[in-house]
């Protein structure tokens, strides 16, 4: 706790002191200098808060799951999670063969080291049709959290192949309580490999914890990419669905002292509509996009600050040597900015996840 604290006065004392000395008008271009001086001193991540990561990779048990019982072990995907043992020290294989899987499904948080590995994402696919303002077993409505088809919250979860899909129809512009989760990942040090999320309204919870997803495709039309996660998203394809203007992310980050945020690198951004790269859920929202391509569908001014001007001080949404109809910096928000290489750094590697940490026998 107190060096918790310790951590907490400097970084208050690095923004204030470059407040001081700064003759910006607006006091922007100070809070993006006390942060960048933040990452520079506190060396680009590499003292994450999270506790240090120690990942198991050798599986010590297979589990089939299929859709033909005479070719697996279980037939439902729930079911074979809940056989193992309520906490889990070695990773377990869930090998999930083709087919539709009409389903809700959630991993408890002692259930560490599950691998989940599908046919293919056209073969294997789990979906559900649950929304925010559906009711729950406690005669509640569910809520965003509880809407999502498949619910992960154990550390060291690994997909590959797989296809998670919430079904609710597209709701009307302005519809309240329709949000439709596809998955939710609330857990630490996750990885996503050649996995597939479809939805409409907040199709991915990135939540909380670091995660990797890398050759995803990823499909909605608002917020469909949201949440507080420290995440890492690479070579992935992003497309938007709707018919008037949408938003890509919703990040979340409070305050200076959290370390989350999203990066893209070398993705795509593609569909209809117009759309908008990010909105400001959070009041220090972090989103950085990488040698990607963009679209003619992203909006020119590329960010929103959810309606709230003094954000416009606070988050930091930048772009790296981007590409398409839809890059062009020209046209950003004010409050946007287009990385030098050195700001970049910090975001386009593994560290930004601590990922040599947790994820190299992935790669």
């Amino acid at each position: 706790m107190r060096s918790f604290r310790v951590l907490f006065l400097l970084v208050i004392f690095l923004v204030f002191k470059s407040v001081g000395s700064s003759t910006s008008p607006n006091g922007l271009e100070t809070v993006e200098e006390a942060y960048l001086n933040w990452v520079k001193q506190m060396d680009s991540y590499k003292h994450s808060l999270f506790q240090k990561a120690i990942n198991k990779f050798h599986p010590c048990k297979t589990i089939k799951v299929n859709k033909n019982p005479r070719l697996g072990a279980f037939t439902s995907l729930q079911k074979a999670i809940n056989s193992l043992p309520t906490f889990s020290n070695c990773r377990v294989v869930i090998s999930l063969g083709a087919g539709i899987y009409r389903e809700k499904v959630e991993i408890p948080n002692t259930m560490a080291y599950i691998t989940l590995e599908g046919s293919g994402v056209h073969k294997t696919i789990i979906e559900w049709d649950d929304t925010a303002d559906r009711l729950g077993q406690s005669g509640r409505p569910l809520g965003t959290f509880g809407s999502a088809t498949f619910a992960v919250n154990s550390p060291y979860f690994i997909a590959k192949n797989v296809t998670f899909k919430n079904k609710a129809p597209s709701p009307p512009s302005g519809a309240l309580g329709k949000q439709a989760v596809a998955l939710r990942i609330s857990a630490d040090t996750a990885a996503f490999i050649s996995c597939k999320f479809i939805g409409s309204q907040d199709t991915l919870y990135d939540h909380i914890g670091r995660h990797y997803f890398e050759n995803c495709y990823i499909e909605g039309s608002v917020d469909f990419i949201f949440g507080n996660g420290l995440s890492l998203y690479r070579g992935c394809h992003l497309h938007a669905t709707g018919n008037s203007y949408g938003a890509l992310t919703a990040q979340k980050r409070e305050n200076l002292l959290q370390e989350t945020g999203f990066s893209f690198v070398k993705c795509k951004v593609t569909g209809s509509g117009a759309l908008y790269l990010g909105r400001a859920w959070g009041t220090f929202s972090r989103v950085v996009f990488a040698f990607t391509y963009m679209d003619k569908i992203v909006t020119p001014r590329g960010w929103y600050d959810w309606g709230d001007k003094n954000r416009d001080m606070t988050v930091f949404y930048g772009q790296y040597k981007c590409m398409g109809p839809g890059a062009g910096f020209g046209g950003r928000v004010s409050w946007s900015r287009e990385l030098t290489p050195q700001e970049a750094r910090p975001f386009i590697s593994l560290g930004f996840i601590n990922g040599y940490e947790w994820l190299p026998k992935l790669l």
